[in-house]
């Protein structure tokens, strides 16, 4: 009998909101061990100590990536924030290593350069603006409306805690939404009477809106209008991280199964 290799995973931010979570759940599985973290301000510490996990080794955190990328690994996955995780995802692929992005806020420039670096190097970086399952149905349904429906508009909620803006979510939906064409507008935004702001921002051929107040986590949603009808698809997210972590756990499964970057935890999963 063939006992299959587990994968060993490096979290980037582990010991934040959605990392911690994350690292609860791969102590639970089977098949992925958890090997090293990186977070600044618990550097030097064992990780089951920080977030009293059971796992029966050691796993050291560290304070920056390329002090974890010492201890080998198969996976990276980033929980951080827009103005490092660039260049942490950059430094695991030219290690050697499939990384999967969950931090919000990278541009499609940064995608684009973070793409070429993947395929010189031969390895996957799977992005992810939402692990969350609704919200990949919300990106397959908004795609399926948008051939039918030509006229939509994306509105994208969040804390007023966030700092990017838009989220991750929302360019993920937009830029999906792209492939199938742009978003028809009647009125063109630079022939609008009055403040041309208050019609959000144009975002690969979409108005694009971000709220950001207390109360709110995460919320996306999608407006398509037509004569007479419209259709509202909308995700809302609780307080609780727990929801990402199922759709974490699949994207680090199956970032081996390609080569370059691919943008979307669909692009791993058979929803023909």
């Amino acid at each position: 009998m063939t006992i299959k290799k587990k994968l060993r995973v490096c979290v980037a931010g582990a010991t934040g909101w959605a990392g911690s979570e994350l690292c609860k759940g791969i102590a639970l599985t089977d098949d992925i061990e958890l090997v090293s973290a990186v977070s600044r301000t618990n550097a030097s510490k064992d990780l089951n100590e920080v977030l009293n996990l059971s796992t029966g080794k050691n796993i050291p955190v560290f304070g920056t990536i390329e002090e974890a990328l010492d201890i080998p690994c198969d996976v990276m996955i980033d929980y951080t924030k827009p103005d490092i995780a660039k260049h942490q995802v950059i430094t695991a692929v030219k290690h050697g290593i499939n990384v999967v992005v969950g931090t919000s806020g990278l541009s499609d420039n940064d995608y684009q350069e973070i793409a070429a670096i993947a395929s010189q190097h031969k390895k996957a970086v799977l992005a992810v603006g939402n692990f969350a399952i609704s919200v990949v149905l919300l990106n397959k349904f908004a795609e399926m409306a948008a051939q039918y429906m030509h006229h939509w508009e994306i509105i994208d909620y969040a804390s007023d805690r966030k700092p990017d803006s838009p989220s991750g979510s929302a360019l993920e939906l937009a830029s999906k939404l792209s492939k199938v064409g742009q978003s028809v507008k009647t009125i063109p935004v630079d022939q609008t009477k009055g403040i041309k702001e208050t019609r959000g921002a144009d975002i690969n051929g979409m108005q694009v809106h971000a709220v950001r107040l207390p109360g709110f986590v995460i919320s996306l949603e999608t407006i398509f209008g037509m004569e007479d009808e419209k259709l509202t698809i909308k995700h809302e997210a609780g307080g609780s991280a727990k929801p990402y972590v199922q759709g974490a756990l699949l994207a680090i499964r199956n970032v081996d199964s390609f080569t370059g970057l691919k943008r979307g935890l669909d692009s791993v999963m058979d929803l023909a």
